[in-house]
């Protein structure tokens, strides 16, 4: 009898010590998981300052001069949503149709944390397709405006 007293007292014993590594476990993972969510919601774009280069809407022979963007309906749009996180050079590489500009959104949001756009992913995507689209280019642009001359024997 008084050993299986001693088994129970183990048993306690060792419920107590389970109880208790689980309990620390799970204050861990709050803790980290709390860590995670506030270093998450620091990191959505700051204020841009109050300084003319980086507030200018001046457009200059169809550019926006901050951006480099073209001038057309939606681009303010663009640059506020778009360039708070990336440059513009990104959007001005890129040439895709209304399709592939929609998934790589929807990538972004999935992704990267982009907010919903709501109405105005349309105004972007148009804006994007029309100043931006699909060209087939080869390995390089033809010539233009040369002068050819004869090669002598």
């Amino acid at each position: 009898m008084e050993n299986r007293n001693k088994n129970h007292d183990l048993d306690s014993i060792n419920k107590r010590k389970l109880f208790g590594f689980i309990v620390v476990i799970g204050m861990l993972i709050l803790f980290v998981g709390g860590l995670f969510l506030y270093v998450q919601s620091n990191n959505k774009p700051q204020n841009i300052p109050n300084d003319p280069v980086f507030t200018s809407n001046e457009i200059e022979n169809g550019i926006h001069v901050r951006t480099g963007l073209k001038e057309g309906e939606g681009l303010m749009v663009v640059v506020a949503h778009c360039t708070a996180c990336h440059s513009a050079q990104l959007i001005i590489q890129n040439r895709m149709n209304k399709e592939r500009w929609n998934a790589t959104i929807r990538w972004m949001q999935e992704t990267q944390n982009l907010w919903e756009l709501g109405a105005q992913q349309e105004v972007i995507v148009n804006y994007l397709v029309k100043n931006y689209p699909v060209y087939s280019k080869g390995r390089r642009e033809n010539l233009q405006d040369i002068e050819w001359y004869k090669l002598s024997d």
